[in-house]
């Protein structure tokens, strides 16, 4: 079943993506590509007021309505304050792994729609300098380097930066030969790629699923509250977040992995059972796995007193919130996966 899935289209669809900074709040951009590559297919696509972008799909029968839900939001940075020599110090948003952006390029995005460049650094930055330039890297201990010529806070707000200004960070992202994605932001954008991949090729293909659905691409999941409310007229909600790569965990770069139970508790029984003998009867490369440091969409949903079933599903992902690597086998059964739970006819 769906041997054919398009691997180039995958691929551009997750440089493309990667190409659009969209730290949580930030990502219009990102959520206008997405809605542009829906309507091309033919599908239906709506903003909510929080900026969630919303695909609907027609199914074959009624009497039930589901959803998909991903997030195109990623982590980042916000300027925090103006020091006196003209650098910036930042606070994060969502959890970066901080130590792995010393040295990292990035982009400041004024309010006033201008974009700057600058590097992230630890305030400690040189060995021929510092006794401690190895030091611990945390908030406090680093600073974004502006590429202007400031020396001063008032040059910097000459330049229109201030305080609660975006920070972006590059992607890095490589392709390789042997099928791996090397990326920051693979979680969740990977799984956005995933979600426009299935529509691509039931459109391609003539098929609908099952029962009208609802697809969710969200902006504040790195925060906690992206799928707060999504899941209104909904009988169940699928979550397509990454899966994660470590410790006594059973996923790969290679699967698709089925989480039971993450940091807010168990998922849907009955749901997670499905998934489980959708992937197992279709020979699918897939694990089932346990996330105790870990929060979804769904997660969000229920916690804002929706009475719907939720799973969560998604492709093995290496270093989360650090410098990310999958494999494109692990997408392709990401998307498959999607497809049986629709069941797409």
């Amino acid at each position: 079943m769906f041997d054919k899935i398009d691997k180039s289209y995958i691929t551009d669809t997750i440089s493309s993506l990667m190409a659009i900074d969209s730290p949580s709040s930030f990502c219009d951009k990102a959520i206008e590509f997405i809605g542009n590559e829906a309507k091309k297919l033919g599908y239906g696509f709506d903003i909510t007021k929080k900026g969630c972008g919303v695909i609907t799909v027609k199914g074959r029968e009624t009497g039930k309505k589901v959803g998909l839900a991903a997030h195109t939001d990623t982590l980042g940075l916000m300027v925090r304050s103006i020091e006196s020599n003209g650098s910036l110090n930042f606070t994060k948003i969502g959890g970066p792994q901080l130590p792995t952006l010393d040295g990292e390029y990035c982009r400041i995005y004024t309010r006033d729609g201008r974009t700057y460049t600058g590097t992230v650094l630890s305030k400690s930055p040189s060995s021929h300098v510092y006794p401690d330039a190895g030091r611990e890297r945390n908030e406090s201990s680093m600073y974004i380097r502006l590429d202007e010529q400031v020396k001063s806070a008032d040059d910097v707000k000459k330049l229109g930066i201030s305080v609660g200004d975006i920070v972006a960070y590059d992607p890095k992202t490589v392709i390789t030969p042997s099928g791996f994605i090397k990326s920051r932001f693979l979680d969740d954008k990977a799984s956005v790629a995933c979600i426009i991949s299935a529509l691509k090729e039931m459109k391609e293909n003539g098929l609908k699923p099952r029962y009208d659905t609802n697809i969710f691409i969200t902006v504040y999941e790195e925060v906690g509250h992206g799928g707060a409310p999504m899941g209104e007229g909904l009988d169940e909600m699928l979550a397509v977040d990454m899966g994660c790569i470590g410790l006594d965990l059973s996923c790969s770069e290679y699967d698709v992995s089925i989480c039971a139970k993450d940091g807010g508790g168990p998922y849907d029984y009955q749901m997670v059972s499905r998934l489980r003998e959708l992937a197992e009867k279709n020979k699918l490369d897939y694990v089932i796995d346990i996330y105790p440091f870990y929060g979804s969409d769904v997660g969000a949903m229920l916690r804002a007193g929706h009475d719907v079933r939720g799973a969560l599903i998604g492709p093995g992902i290496h270093a989360s919130h650090g410098m990310e690597r999958t494999h494109i086998n692990s997408l392709i059964q990401t998307i498959k996966l999607i497809l049986l739970y629709l069941d797409a006819q």
